[in-house]
Parts: structure tokens; sequence; C-alpha cells
């Protein structure tokens, strides 16, 4: 594993600084995401929805719902649609977020706890990750998923392994933005910080 970072990182950042990613050629393939969301659907028995990165993520996301039910949270705020009359005032939910980088062929895998909140005009959505899978209840499906990303070409990176900053690398502009230095998974997947909750307002969302 430690040798593949060290060439992908080498070769996506010939400045060695956050920010300046060569994108102009990624390594390996293009992911079947969807191909992917359905086969891990199977083999975890629970539903899966995909999610593009968008222009601040170099990663796609695939959410395996672990705890709760369909019509989910990811749903609503994802896909459209609306929030179940059996949702009452609160929901909360867990997932396991495979995050898959668009630079280089890696995937790596958190656990993410996901709230919806009936608030004045709508609801607030807000999405906690962990640096890893920690929950016992969760290991099981963490490891069926791992064991199926080699099949659609992609190698696993354990988040307690790429939460510190590459050596010798720069921060650039990560550090003006988010103070101190950035991770590995920062490099690959996603500018904001591993663990950074992030919340959605959804106005005009009414059960």
């Amino acid at each position: 594993m430690f040798a593949s970072l060290d060439r992908a990182l080498a070769r996506l950042y010939p400045t060695r600084t956050w920010g300046e990613a060569d994108d102009a050629a990624p390594d390996g393939e293009l992911v079947d995401l969807d191909g992917l969301a359905d086969e891990l659907a199977h083999v975890l028995r629970g539903a899966t929805f995909v999610r593009p990165g968008d222009d601040d993520e170099a990663c796609d996301f695939i959410y395996a719902l672990c705890l709760g039910r369909t019509p989910c949270v990811v749903q609503v705020r994802d896909h459209g649609v609306a929030p179940p009359v059996e949702w009452g005032d609160r929901i909360d939910e867990l997932y396991l977020r495979a995050c898959v980088s668009q630079r280089a062929p890696f995937a790596a895998v958190q656990q993410v706890a996901i709230e919806a909140v009936r608030a004045p005009g709508g609801w607030v959505i807000t999405e906690r990750p962990r640096a890893g899978v920690y929950d016992a209840p969760l290991l099981s499906r963490m490891q069926t998923l791992v064991a199926t990303l080699p099949a659609y070409g992609l190698e696993h990176l354990d988040f307690g392994e790429i939460s510190a900053p590459p050596p010798g690398f720069l921060a650039g502009a990560w550090h003006d933005r988010f103070a101190g230095q950035p991770a590995v998974a920062n490099y690959l997947f996603y500018a904001q910080p591993a663990t950074m909750p992030a919340t959605t307002w959804l106005p005009g969302v009414a059960a």
C-alpha cells in the first residue's frame, strides 16, 4: 500500500504541494460506480447510493445504509425523495461511506452518522464522518465492502494510514483554508478534514 501511495503522490503532485495536482493523466480505468454500488447492495444486503463529488472533491461517494430504513436521509438529501411521515421531527442513521478517488485507483471507507432534524420551513441535515470504521456492527460489513473493491480495480486504503501529512509535502492553500497540514486523504479524496461535519439545509421540504 505504501509503495502505491508514494508512486501516486509523486505522479499527481510534481510540485509536492496540495492544490497543485496534475489531473491531466488520471491513473487507471474509470470505475463503474453504479455497478459497484449495485454489487455492494447485494453483498451487504442493504441499500446503496452514489453521490458524485463536487468541485472541491477529487472523489465520488457510495453510501451503504447500515442503520435505518428507506426512504433514508441520503435519498432525501441527494436524490429528491420526500421525507416520509414516519420520520417525525428527527431521524438518525448510520452508513458506511466509500470514497473512490478520481485521481488514482484507490478507495477508502468511513463510518458516517447522518441526522435530519425538522426546522421551521424545512430540514437540517448533518453528516458526521469518523476517521475510519469503529462500531462493531459495521466491521463485518466493512470487510465485505473492502473485499469487493479489487474486482473494480480499486486498492483499499485504511484511513488510519492516510490520516497524517505525507512527508516532504507542502500545505499550500490548504493551510489558509483549514489551518494545519493536509493529510494524505486530502491529496487523494477531498479537501476538508476527514472528520469535519457537513450541514445541509433543505428548505420547503415537509413530511
